[in-house]
């Protein structure tokens, strides 16, 4: 009898290993998916300033980014292939959603034409915080002291960062901070949405409403780049926009969130690469000094998330 039991156990043992092994190659491959998606978000950020620098409005850009992210989704998503996807049970909503997003984009692509691409991405790792701040009046999931704590020391680094009233405040920051607060809704938005539409509804219309604004104002805006340079960073901004989405999408497919979330702060090195080798941009220590802060509060408010998921099962 006993025999029986040992020969189960070493059984159990041997099958459970293959699987450990299994689960730890996928999260290893979604950890470095995760950071080939940031590492592909840069790119588009280093696209987008070497155009506005060349004269290209921010608002072309805009609108070729999201020109390719609906044609690549609607491949994928379309009534034809997935009927029903166009019904939402919250279209207002979905409308809103997408304006947001644009908006969010429209906004960074305008800071990059003056500010650092460290500068612009340090100020929105600060988005988690407001997502966590507005996360309580507007969804009922209000933050503990500790975490309260967290952000109020997260939007120091960002203070840090900009240093409003001591001179050394581009006007361009404002740009950023708004564009925090426009993607923290664009956040909740979507996380409300969860519960009434499915994914592939609220990929569908990521990019619709954004486009379709666009659009009409597009015989105004649009200016002809004026050699082949601008049109192949025109291609890259879509394309890796377009490359850096999937990533993502098959990072979270194959790891966790909690696991993935830490490496988008590696985007942080590939901006100051990028700024560095294309445009000569060194971070301030101003800037290094907030970021760090801000960094170190999103890791902080990830891990208390991370703990308060694992002890919920155990409640």
């Amino acid at each position: 009898m006993s025999t029986r039991v040992a020969t189960s156990v070493t059984d159990d043992s041997a099958r459970a290993a293959p699987e450990a092994d299994l689960a730890g190659r996928r999260r290893l491959i979604g950890i470095a998916l995760m950071c080939g998606a940031v590492a592909f978000f840069a790119g588009l950020d280093a696209c987008a300033k070497t155009l506005a620098r060349g004269g290209v409005d921010p608002l072309v850009t805009t609108f070729m980014r999201y020109a390719a992210s609906v044609a690549m989704i609607s491949v994928f998503i379309n009534p034809v292939r997935t009927p029903g996807v166009v019904k939402s049970r919250r279209l207002p909503l979905q409308i809103i959603r997408s304006l947001l997003l644009f908006a969010s984009t429209a906004l960074n692509f305008l800071a990059l034409r003056y500010l650092q691409m460290a500068e612009t991405i340090s100020i929105q790792f600060a988005a988690p915080l407001t997502v966590a701040l507005l996360a309580g009046p507007l969804l009922g999931e209000w933050s503990s002291r500790a975490r309260l704590m967290a952000i109020g020391v997260g939007f120091l680094g960002v203070l840090v960062i900009v240093r409003p009233g001591v001179g050394g405040m581009h006007p361009a920051a404002l740009l950023c901070v708004a564009n925090v607060i426009v993607y923290a809704f664009y956040a909740i938005i979507t996380r409300k949405l969860a519960a009434y539409d499915s994914t592939a509804t609220t990929m569908f219309y990521t990019g619709l409403a954004g486009l379709g604004l666009m659009a009409p104002l597009l015989p105004w805006i649009w200016t002809n780049p004026t050699n082949l340079t601008h049109w192949a960073l025109l291609i890259g901004v879509a394309l890796f926009g377009t490359l850096g989405h999937w990533l993502l999408v098959l990072a979270h497919a194959r790891a966790p969130a909690n696991v993935l979330s830490p490496f988008i702060y590696t985007q942080l090195l590939w901006s100051v690469t990028f700024g560095f080798l294309l445009f000569g941009d060194l971070p301030s220590r101003w800037t290094v000094a907030g970021a760090m802060i801000v960094v170190g509060s999103g890791l902080y408010l990830l891990a208390q998330e991370t703990i308060r998921r694992e002890a919920r099962p155990a409640a």
